[in-house]
């Protein structure tokens, strides 16, 4: 017995050294290898890391484990982000004299007090956010929610230093602002790849929610699992996620912009949008519930694009229809057989969908190779898409498959 006893403590340090001394990629201060960096990319891609499976199966079981030395090693690299932003609101003037028989006799409708006219104020707001180092030289990204829109961005790092950043891209769509500090040797986080995750393995993220950062200078981390992947939350106030991945680890007001991590510290996504019924007095979304992150792969194809100077021009114009949803109705009036899709209600003469060959009552079940099941699903397919791509549309016409295809035009 204490023989059996003595094998069982052996394996259990055995496990802990392995834990220890496994070489988790993450944070590095030296420079990258050819090998490691794709042409003329400013990150580097994680392709040496260990097996992420071993790394998954030895998280628990001693006090330093792999979550540990991955927020060690990627701690360096998070960083703080405070901004100040522009933002336009609209408001009526009051008019006393609105409706009164004697001054409409003299003015008519247009008030001599300016009463009834929307005016636009400009006003000067402050807020705050999270990032992450991805180069030597200081690229750093965050969320074009966060810093999209601002006039002065300062980043502070964990050391205490603080840094007048640029605004080199940003992209309203994806949620995606790609910044520049001044800077040599810094930390930085190598990128995963954000297709091979599995739902259940371990996730890390890291940030500054509720501004907990500027207090010593260190981000918060909390841990959960990947609860899903794929999640296509569509558009919302013009920003379009699609393919989120979701987890469990807590996300709140702050760590927008911040790092999602697997467990070899590897960057699988960045933190973007909280789904939850908990609000504070502020109206600020509390961490019950989950949290989404943009995928990292989605994310490279952007900022390559943005640091080259590319503009992402998604503002896509009117096909010249209008379509709804398939409910009791729609199914009657036009003999539609599924619940499924979107159906064309009107067409516009001489439109763009008119002259590709669109149809009143045509029941669009597809995009591309993307399945269609409502106007939500349609509208996000179709922001995805850029000015001037053509787009195949996969319809259902009198129980027939038929295809159309569009050069989407810009507005």
């Amino acid at each position: 017995m204490l023989q059996k006893r003595t094998m069982h403590l052996l394996l259990f340090h055995f496990l802990s050294l392995l834990t220890l001394t496994a070489p988790i990629s993450g944070c590095k201060r030296e420079g990258a290898s050819t090998a490691d960096r794709p042409s003329g990319a400013i990150y580097t891609v994680s392709q040496h890391g260990p097996d992420r499976d071993s790394v998954n199966a030895v998280v628990s079981g001693a006090r330093r484990n792999a979550i540990t030395v991955a927020v060690a090693k990627a701690s360096p690299a998070v960083v703080g982000i405070n901004v100040t932003a522009t933002e336009e609101r609209q408001y009526q003037m009051f008019d006393p004299f609105a409706g009164d028989p004697f001054f409409q006799h003299f003015f008519g409708n247009s008030s001599p007090f300016g009463g009834g006219r929307v005016q636009t104020q400009k006003y000067q707001i402050k807020a705050l956010g999270s990032g992450f180092i991805i180069s030597d030289d200081g690229y750093i990204l965050t969320n074009d929610h966060v810093a999209g829109n601002a006039t002065k961005i300062i980043v502070t790092t964990t050391d205490g230093s603080q840094y007048d950043a640029r605004l080199i891209g940003t992209d309203h769509n994806s949620d995606v602002s790609l910044l520049k500090i001044g800077g040599k040797n810094l930390p930085y986080l190598k990128l995963g790849n954000s297709e091979d995750l599995a739902v259940g393995e371990w996730a890390i993220a890291m940030g500054n929610p509720f501004g907990l950062f500027s207090i010593n200078d260190k981000p918060t981390v909390t841990v959960g699992v990947i609860s899903n992947t794929g999640v296509n939350l569509g558009l919302e106030e013009g920003r379009n996620y699609r393919n989120m991945i979701q987890t469990d680890a807590a996300i709140s007001s702050g760590n927008s912009g911040g790092p999602l991590l697997n467990a070899n510290g590897e960057v699988v996504g960045m933190n973007s949008v909280i789904r939850t019924s908990a609000q504070n007095d502020i109206g600020n979304a509390l961490s019950t519930g989950y949290g989404f992150a943009i995928p990292i792969n989605h994310i490279k194809e952007v900022i390559d694009r943005l640091r080259s100077g590319e503009t992402l021009n998604h503002n896509i114009g009117d096909l010249g229809w209008a379509f709804q949803d398939v409910d009791d109705n729609a199914k009657e009036y036009f003999k539609l057989t599924t619940d499924a899709g979107v159906v064309i209600t009107q067409l516009r003469r001489n439109g763009t969908a008119a002259n590709a060959g669109f149809e009143p009552g045509d029941l669009i079940v597809g995009l591309n190779d993307e399945k269609i099941k409502s106007t939500a699903g349609l509208q996000s397919a179709l922001a995805d898409h850029e000015v001037g791509d053509k787009v195949t549309f996969h319809i259902l016409r009198d129980r027939r498959n038929e295809n159309i295809s569009i050069k989407l035009p810009g507005k």
